[in-house]
């Protein structure tokens, strides 16, 4: 534990915002235990539990889902951010692996770094997170949202959420660290560097797996859905059409893995269709040709927002469904669902708290991919101060770059966020009594609201970290340390 510890130390400032990742994830995971502990306890005593025995049932599994998924977004956006500060120690490795120390021990002490990490952020989170669930329940005592009984709030089943954030940030990085092994000593002579793009499209086997990883995932959601919806009513498959979202949950976690794997292929010609758009300046050329020239750079930092945007979209398209599908059983089907509605108010409010998680979780990401990728072009930002370009040049050829990852990342997050969003809603709930299929349900101005706040994000993320990078001198950035 000492050596992993050592070396984080040593790279502490580089890991903040995954630290932050792994405590908002943990927070996530035991706020979402807790308040759904809660509210099965306030459902048991509500006459709607006696009458349906599956709510009990359907908030666990809805549980689940919600954790998968904080889960799964903390260790992509972990391994993100592994990737990228690896990018950073290129030659920092080789010119350890010049003296005799070998890839695997690299990767190894890499990986370490991801456990200690995970240890830290998992226990901050952990034990903040309960405090506040330990809060929250007296204050709604207090104020008569819900009555004055005794909840399970402190449970050891909050530790699992504890134990899963470790073990998948030190995976994640261990997967973000397999650069390393192909980091060659030569190297150690030159600078930071990303792989070129014709090794990006060369790699047929990722291209391969991505293919398979999106399509098995859209078979995944499409039979999640049909299952949700009770077309299979007929079949011995039947009695679970409650459960369509566990089947439609894998297919969208491979689908969305396939798509991330596949994102240098297909991002970067996007992102310079897009940065077209903003002029035929030279700084703005420059950053659309950028995007193509480093294709793991530039899909890296345009995944990120993608995964904020999508993630957040695919909550509230799943919220607003979830309403509009309980309110059409309430009009379809009124004594069934007599006494709903102070469910639905806590329901909704379970919702809203995860959104704002998921928007914190997605926020980080976002800042710390976009302002690691500008640090870590200080060369290449001092050879073009150097080549005669001003500091607001610069400037202006980075603000492009954040414009062209906006518009391309909203457009595609806002399109996965509604599917995902919508299929998930109706994998759960679509055959229930009263229910059916239902259109997506779109809330136009809180979607408008998340394209202001990425593209807000965006800029600001980008802008500090450019500042600080053309502060220094030409000649100092070039220098190789």
């Amino acid at each position: 534990m000492s050596r992993p510890f050592s070396a984080f130390r040593a790279n502490a400032r580089e890991h903040r915002a995954s630290i932050l990742v792994a405590a908002l994830s943990a927070a996530f995971g035991v706020a979402l235990l807790a308040s759904t502990g809660v509210l099965a306890a306030f459902i048991a005593g509500d006459d709607l539990a006696s009458r349906h025995g599956s709510v009990l049932v359907a908030l666990d599994v809805v549980a689940g889902v919600f954790f998968t998924i904080a889960v799964y977004v903390g260790a992509i956006v972990t391994t993100n951010t592994f990737a990228t500060i690896i990018a950073g120690r290129t030659r920092t490795i080789a010119l350890l692996r010049l003296i005799g120390s070998s890839a695997r021990a690299q990767r190894r002490s890499v990986a370490g770094e991801g456990f200690v990490v995970g240890v830290i952020g998992a226990v901050a989170g952990g034990a903040f997170s309960a405090t506040l669930a330990l809060a929250a329940v007296r204050v709604f005592v207090t104020m008569g949202v819900l009555p004055d009984e005794p909840y399970p709030v402190l449970t050891p089943v909050l530790l699992a959420p504890l134990a899963i954030v470790v073990a998948t940030t030190w995976l994640a990085s261990w997967v973000g660290s397999r650069r390393v092994l192909t980091v060659t000593p030569v190297q150690a002579l030159g600078a930071s560097e990303e792989r070129p793009a014709t090794a990006i499209r060369g790699s047929r086997w990722r291209n391969a797996v991505a293919f398979a990883l999106v399509v098995l995932g859209v078979a995944l959601l499409v039979f999640g859905l049909l299952l949700g919806l009770g077309i299979f009513a007929a079949t011995p498959i039947g009695s679970f059409t409650s459960y369509g979202v566990l089947i439609a949950l894998p297919g969208g976690v491979l689908s969305f893995t396939g798509i991330i794997l596949a994102a240098p292929l297909f991002m970067p010609p996007i992102l310079r269709g897009v940065g077209l758009i903003f002029g035929r300046g030279t700084a703005a050329r420059l950053a659309a040709a950028n995007a193509v020239r480093n294709p793991e750079r530039s899909s890296r930092t345009t995944i990120g927002l993608v995964i904020g945007v999508t993630l957040i979209t695919m909550f509230v398209v799943a919220s607003q469904s979830y309403l509009q599908m309980i309110h059409q059983a309430q009009e379809n089907e009124p004594g069934m669902y007599a006494g709903v509605d102070s469910v639905l108010t806590a329901t909704m409010a379970v919702f809203t708290v995860l959104i704002g998680f998921s928007a914190i979780i997605a926020a980080v990401g976002v800042v710390n991919s976009l302002s690691l990728s500008v640090l870590q072009r200080r060369r290449e930002l001092g050879l073009l101060r150097a080549l005669g370009f001003s500091a607001t040049q610069v400037r202006r050829m980075i603000l492009a770059e954040s414009a062209q990852l906006t518009v391309a990342s909203i457009v595609i997050g806002l399109v996965l966020g509604t599917v995902y969003g919508w299929i998930g809603a109706q994998a759960l709930l679509g055959s229930i009594p009263g229910g059916g299929l239902l259109v997506p349900s779109l809330p136009w101005p809180f979607l408008g609201f998340i394209v202001l706040a990425a593209a807000l994000l965006a800029v600001v993320a980008s802008v500090a970290p450019t500042r600080r990078a053309t502060s220094v001198a030409p000649v100092a950035a070039l220098a190789v340390e």
